[in-house]
């Protein structure tokens, strides 16, 4: 794959920030939810292709039950998942386009699936998973949000390191227009090096923004039986839907 950098430089030269913004035990409850409705194929599920890995924190949990193979558009993203997953399976490519060429029991997709920001777009990450896919597998896809229940917010976060590293950083998600498919999360990074300074950062974030109707058609058309569940969660937040993919 040519060497392109990472559209966002959170997922490009800030990659090595990762863990101290969205840290690995933060994702143990999600995985868990995750691990459970990839269970739930008519298959046994043991080989797990995970599109749009990043920094492998859902990996790190998912890895105990699954044998995981991670895709990433990132470099950057997948060296932070090797120090994490060295014993799972790295592979850089778009979720869009990559075959690897073989099939698996479960695909995967979290929250990665948010930068499709058109529907074209969207359908050829479902063809992805469909085509890695087997017989009886499922694929599970897990948007932050969908058109029904998007609301403006923001967030912050951040944590420090033994080595003196430290991250702090505030998201405010909006959507400009609602009559069309994707919106807009700018982010403010304060970034301490282990000297004491400090870099401040802002990114502007497009991610998409599909009604539960679109996602369940996509499904459909692709080849998949369709299906949705809502997680379970212990979270201050709204919980997810999950769309489920069963290969016939």
């Amino acid at each position: 794959m040519a060497d392109v950098p990472a559209p966002y430089r959170l997922y490009g030269d800030l990659a090595a920030w990762w863990p101290l913004m969205s840290p690995p035990e933060e994702y143990a409850e999600e995985a868990a939810c995750a691990a459970t409705v990839l269970g739930s194929a008519s298959i046994a599920v043991r080989d797990v292709l995970e599109l749009g890995s990043g920094g492998g924190h859902n990996a790190v949990h998912l890895k105990a039950q699954f044998a995981m193979t991670l895709v990433d558009l990132s470099e950057d993203m997948l060296e932070v998942s090797r120090r994490l997953n060295r014993e799972c399976d790295h592979h850089r490519g778009d979720m869009r386009t990559v075959r690897l060429g073989r099939t698996f029991d479960a695909v995967f997709v979290h929250d990665a699936v948010d930068y499709m920001t058109s529907e074209t777009d969207l359908r050829r990450v479902v063809e992805t998973a469909f085509a890695h896919c087997r017989p009886g597998g499922i694929a599970v896809f897990v948007p932050d949000h969908t058109a029904e229940t998007y609301e403006p917010t923001s967030d912050h976060g951040g944590g420090d390191s033994a080595d003196g590293r430290g991250v702090r950083f505030l998201g405010w998600a909006w959507d400009p227009d609602p009559a069309d498919t994707w919106s807009l999360t700018d982010y403010a990074f304060l970034l301490r090096d282990a000297d004491g300074s400090v870099q401040v950062v802002h990114e502007r974030h497009r991610t998409g923004l599909f009604g539960r109707d679109v996602w369940l058609q996509l499904l459909a058309t692709v080849g998949f039986d369709p299906d949705a569940v809502i997680e379970d969660t212990t979270e201050d937040r709204a919980p997810r839907e999950l769309f489920i993919g069963r290969r016939p």
